[in-house]
């Protein structure tokens, strides 16, 4: 995976625009991050998800997930080794972020969010 090729995916997602926060690339639902590019460097991506969600990705796919450092890793950010990852292992990962960022979007009520349901 090339990170053309995350950044296509996570825009593919209804509503998914890209912004950057700390001088990374990020990706936001109804002004929330699901994912970033180039965390913690040019090798790897990053995917907001809940630790139980982390766990079953990084079971099924060990050689691409990690979690972040420190309390985001421990509160389900996930790292995304890119070399490592298929348009297969990362889509679902990338929708369950997208989901989740799209909950959280609609339960501020600040922006209006498009309604739960991917392209894919």
């Amino acid at each position: 995976m090339t990170a053309d090729g995350f950044r296509k995916l996570a825009l593919s997602f209804e509503g998914a625009t890209e912004a950057a926060h700390q001088r990374h690339p990020d990706f936001r639902v109804g002004g929330k991050i699901f994912a970033t590019l180039f965390y913690p460097d040019k090798r790897w991506g990053m995917v907001k998800l809940t630790p139980e969600q982390q766990h079953d990705l990084m079971h099924d796919a060990p050689e691409v997930f990690t979690p972040a450092a420190g309390a985001w890793g421990r509160q389900g950010c996930t790292c995304v080794r890119l070399r490592a990852a298929t348009n297969a292992v990362l889509l679902p990962a990338l929708e369950a972020a997208w989901r989740n960022a799209l909950t959280l979007a609609s339960q501020s009520g600040k922006k209006r969010v498009p309604r739960p349901r991917s392209r894919h």
